[in-house]
């Protein structure tokens, strides 16, 4: 197994719902979904937490919400709304150390998040 669970999904050696895949980001679906669309959107390029980002990666990370708009359209939930939100550190919430932007849509979603 590599470094982390989403280095196995990239490289495939566990499987994944992939969902969407350019030459620089993967989204597949989450397997505790808290949406009716939940997927994850990661880079290919391992950065570990948003506290990682440099501007040697800024443009991977851009990806990451363009390929998010684009999945909103394509499953035609882009003009209803969608969510998407990164959690930094196990504080927030992050489990897996591989920067991951999480994509919610297809029911109501309330403020705060909790």
């Amino acid at each position: 197994m590599s470094e982390t669970l989403f280095i196995d999904i990239i490289e495939r050696r566990i499987p994944a719902d992939i969902v969407y895949e350019t030459e620089t980001v993967l989204g597949f679906r989450d397997i505790n979904p808290q949406a009716p669309h939940h997927v994850l959107f990661i880079p290919k390029q391992k950065i570990r937490t948003i506290n990682d980002v440099t501007a040697d990666n800024a443009a991977t990370v851009g990806e990451l919400f363009i390929a998010a708009a684009s999945y909103a359209k394509g499953i035609g939930v882009a003009d209803d709304g969608y969510r998407v939100v990164m959690n930094c550190n196990e504080a927030a919430g992050q489990t897996v150390f591989h920067i991951h932007l999480h994509f919610l849509a297809g029911r109501n979603l309330s403020w705060p998040p909790g």
